[in-house]
């Protein structure tokens, strides 16, 4: 086996310094081209590849950053991800994925493994963390930002849609179509989407003079999702639900399969279904979703700006709680008001 090229025989063969091809290999280093194309030439003749760890070892800095993950069946987390991952790329960094379990022991055990591999900032996405293991990433100098859940956390910040608002709009939009019997299939409980989502449609309901008529659990899983909507619709008519905003896409799509397949129901005539995310299939024929748009790259964005501050100014750089605004998605699954979007007045 041959032995491994080294620097000082790159910066040899590029007539500069062995400093120089660190520089060149290190992310945001200040180098001239000129070096730069030097270098990189030298080091493709060589076959050398830069050692990361024993970089990450003198600097302190991995350039790696943890991404704890519940679950990827649902549509909006693949796509979100793949953003996020070149988002920190393009700055640098490298993504190490962790999947993780929606309970605190699952993730806590997670967590502590991401800290052995001495990551620079660990994002959590679609789980939730303890205060404590919070605080102890705090304390090891590992900043946390928590993509798309909120949790009041000292020092941790998080970034998620206007959930709440997001809520009220579908309450008015199902209320301006006419509708009197409105159901809601919640997502899993200890989700803070979730409860927004709910707090801010009840709370809408209720200001229009509206009780919620029905509500069901579908735990964000499609076979729970349609248990529920099979328990929810599979009554008389007087006592059926003639609208349903289910938690996310993702349950909504069994939800309308159980509908029409499972209990011969037509949609929107005999329910409004509205749903909450707005993935790919939403758009398609066999589902056309009305839904609230989560603008996933803005999302990122703000992530991406949180975990960097607070990775190059942890001293100076303040907690942010990031809501963003979600679009309504007007499609074919709910019954459109006739003065829909209502007239600003």
């Amino acid at each position: 086996m041959a032995d491994k090229i080294t620097s000082l025989q790159v910066a040899e063969r590029a007539g500069v310094s062995q400093s120089a091809v660190s520089r060149v290999f290190t992310p945001g280093a200040s180098v001239s081209q000129k070096t730069v194309d030097k270098v990189r030439k030298a080091a493709e003749e060589l076959g050398y590849r830069p050692n990361v760890l024993a970089r990450a070892m003198v600097s302190g800095k991995s350039r790696i950053i943890g991404l704890v993950v519940a679950y990827l069946d649902n549509y909006f987390y693949p796509e979100t991800l793949e953003i996020l991952s070149n988002a920190l790329q393009k700055q640098g960094y490298h993504v190490l994925v962790f999947m993780a379990s929606n309970t605190s022991g699952n993730i806590d055990g997670v967590v502590e493994e991401i800290l052995d591999y001495q990551v620079d900032g660990i994002v959590t996405a679609s789980v939730a963390m303890s205060s404590s293991l919070s605080q102890r990433c705090l304390q090891a100098g590992v900043p946390v930002v928590h993509f798309n859940r909120f949790e009041n956390t000292d020092g941790v910040s998080s970034v998620t849609s206007d959930n709440y608002e997001g809520g009220r709009e579908l309450a008015r939009f199902l209320v301006a179509g006419g509708h009197e019997k409105i159901g809601y299939i919640a997502g899993w409980e200890g989700a803070s989407t979730q409860r927004d989502r709910e707090a801010g449609f009840c709370d809408a309901l209720t200001d229009l003079g509206q009780p919620l008529f029905a509500r069901d659990v579908g735990d964000f899983d499609v076979d729970r999702a349609r248990a529920a909507a099979n328990a929810m619709f599979n009554v008389t008519s007087e006592n059926r639900p003639d609208a349903v905003f289910v938690a996310n896409d993702h349950m909504a799509f069994a939800v309308m399969d159980e509908l029409r397949f499972g209990l011969d129901l037509k949609i929107p005539e005999d329910v409004s279904v509205v749903g909450f995310d707005d993935v790919p299939p939403a758009a398609w024929r066999a589902y056309d979703l009305t839904t609230m748009r989560q603008r996933a790259n803005l999302m990122v964005e703000e992530t991406v700006d949180a975990l960097l501050a607070h990775i190059e100014n942890p001293t100076a750089a303040a907690p942010r709680q990031v809501a963003i605004s979600t679009p309504l998605i007007v499609r074919g699954s709910a019954r459109v008001p006739d003065s829909w979007p209502p007239q600003e007045g």
